[in-house]
């Protein structure tokens, strides 16, 4: 779970959960990801910022108001 203050939504709250959800992808799926881009041919950056931006709707938030 993720506990976040309702009035921390700023700019850098929302960067801070995307690098931590990064971290999150590479630890977890990075070998795989890593072997993909090198048969296609792809950008292991642009896969782990999509990977990153799906992980976060996986995480269970809770707002403290």
């Amino acid at each position: 779970m993720v506990y976040l203050n309702f009035t921390d939504l700023s700019e850098e709250a929302q960067n801070r959960l995307l690098e931590a959800s990064k971290e999150d992808v590479k630890r977890k799926f990075g070998d795989s990801i890593r072997k993909y881009v090198k048969e296609n041919y792809g950008c292991f950056e642009t896969l782990i910022e999509e990977e990153a931006m799906r992980n976060l709707y996986s995480y269970t938030y809770v707002f403290n108001i």
